[in-house]
């Protein structure tokens, strides 16, 4: 049995309003999405409905059951534009400098922050993002659970902000994706 994260096999999708997502972020062209700690790939998938065969989702997990139900998911609906695998995303992510054009960290950051490797991870993201590129990060407002994590680990868009910018990222828009949960937009500076 492979390790099992934090949140593994939790999943924030079915708190968001999906159609706010969609019109945050631009899936519109031929473009690169990766998906960090998917987990199951709830996100992927639809994301991956999305943008068909005009882009490709990258879906990386430590969890490795995670990863094969994704596969099999993907499998059954006929979706061809997931690479799903299995890797430790604050060591290395399998995907060439500057190849990203969106990653997606959805009601992750906080359990990467718990566990330190957050900044291992984010450095990786730096690596991988394309000049143009942007980092969509969905999180739980800074309230009481459940649903979600404690308060305490939570992270407010200001709380957010703190972590990402000494990294060269720039808030571009926070929006409200529900009644828990928020999205934040990056660009690199």
């Amino acid at each position: 049995m492979s390790h099992k994260p934090i949140a593994a096999g939790k999943s924030s999708f079915d708190l968001i309003d999906f159609p706010t997502f969609l019109s945050s972020v631009d899936l519109s062209g031929e473009i690169v999405v990766m998906d960090v700690a998917c987990g199951i790939g709830n996100y992927v998938t639809e994301i991956a409905r999305q943008i068909r065969e005009m882009g490709t989702v990258h879906a990386l997990d430590l969890w490795e059951e995670g990863i094969a139900k994704l596969k099999l998911k993907a499998g059954s609906l006929g979706l061809e534009n997931i690479e799903a695998a299995v890797c430790d995303v604050s060591k290395k992510i399998p995907l060439g400098d500057l190849s990203v054009d969106i990653c997606l960290m959805a009601t992750v950051l906080h359990d990467l922050i718990e566990d330190g490797t957050h900044h291992g991870t984010l450095t990786e993201i730096v690596r991988v993002l394309k000049p143009t590129g942007q980092l969509v990060v969905v999180e739980f407002k800074k309230m009481p659970g459940p649903p979600g994590p404690p308060e305490k680990v939570r992270l407010s868009p200001q709380e957010l902000l703190h972590v990402l910018e000494p990294l060269g990222f720039q808030c571009k828009d926070t929006v409200e994706l529900g009644t828990v949960t928020y999205l934040s937009r990056f660009h690199l500076r």
